[in-house]
């Protein structure tokens, strides 16, 4: 059973509102029109480089691989868990001199992108990148797309990328209000259908979600979540403070980012665990987890794969409960 506290914070959140619905308005691309669900590293994993120390930790061909397989024998992906999504710390520091594009780390990716997202698709799964509208990616890794939009998204379209998470690290907010539309657009002309993940929200004091719509496919406004229920909590407060104008623009093929699910580490008790998973589901939130799968209790597994709250998360009615703090 939920302690009081527990029953306190659901009962703040938890009220009927329907929201509009329709067809897709990001980008035009027919795309996400009910929420991403899949997996990424981030919060589990980090930017951890240094595989002769960390093997089974590090960021690789390795980690992503092994999680591909995990996430259909398991059967993640067969409860809609379909993006695999590799997050910052994949490249080189700096681009191919010759040709100029990005080039995926040499020691912790031999195989290349191409492969691996072959691998990804072999299995059923979609493929994802993560990559920065700045000069630099966020954990200073890689370099960004800045003066590279046209040739990033035809390097990803190449490499057979699903999915683009778009950071906003070393940009500022003119290159923000500029980069991203013009990236989005950018992806578009490759001809392949790629969701467009952005976080331009959360680097703006006062974003313009009705440009925001337009743009992106889903798109974060608040702090990166940590294995904490006091970090769970914190975003839901946040989500709160801002109900009207969230709320006023998600729909099909545009939602709002709460960010990842991290049930299944170290920290959420499995009543919290239950809270994110209803709360993100209710709040019609992307269900990306990021844990390690091969260590995810049985009990929190059964929960990630629980269809009747996944139904919820994924109805194309787009009937959401939102947070009345």
């Amino acid at each position: 059973m939920l302690d009081l506290s527990l029953q306190k914070l659901l009962g703040l959140l938890l009220t009927w509102s329907c929201r509009p619905f329709g067809v897709a308005y990001g980008l035009d691309n027919g795309l996400a029109l009910v929420p991403p669900m899949g997996w990424m590293p981030f919060e589990r994993f980090r930017c951890m480089t240094d595989c002769a120390r960390f093997p089974r930790d590090c960021i690789s061909e390795s980690l992503i691989r092994r999680t591909a397989d995990l996430l259909v024998s398991e059967g993640y992906a067969a409860a809609g868990y379909q993006y695999l999504i590799i997050d910052d710390c994949w490249m080189e520091a700096s681009r191919d001199d010759a040709t100029h594009e990005l080039v995926p780390s040499l020691d912790r990716f031999p195989s290349g992108m191409s492969v691996l997202g072959d691998y990804i698709h072999f299995l059923g799964l979609k493929f994802g990148l993560y990559h920065d509208v700045g000069e630099r990616t966020c954990m200073f890794r890689g370099p960004g797309a800045a003066r590279h939009f046209e040739l990033d998204a035809q390097t990803f379209a190449s490499w057979g990328v699903d999915y683009v998470k778009m950071d906003g690290c070393f940009a500022s907010e003119e290159d923000l209000d500029r980069g991203y539309p013009a990236f989005g657009m950018a992806m578009n002309r490759t001809g392949r259908p790629m969701v467009y993940s952005c976080s331009w929200p959360f680097y703006k004091p006062k974003p313009d979600y009705s440009l925001i719509a337009l743009h992106c496919n889903l798109w974060r406004f608040a702090v990166d979540v940590e294995d904490s229920f006091t970090s769970v909590t914190n975003i839901l407060s946040h989500y709160a403070s801002k109900q009207d104008v969230l709320t006023a623009h998600a729909g099909p093929g545009r939602w709002n980012d709460l960010d990842m699910l991290v049930l299944g580490n170290f920290r959420l008790s499995y009543d919290a665990s239950r809270l994110q998973l209803a709360i993100w589901s209710v709040l019609a939130a992307p269900l990306i987890m990021t844990n390690d799968l091969e260590s995810v209790r049985p009990e929190i597994k059964k929960l990630l794969q629980n269809r009747d709250i996944i139904a919820i998360d994924q109805d194309p009615l787009v009937l959401s409960i939102i947070s009345i703090a």
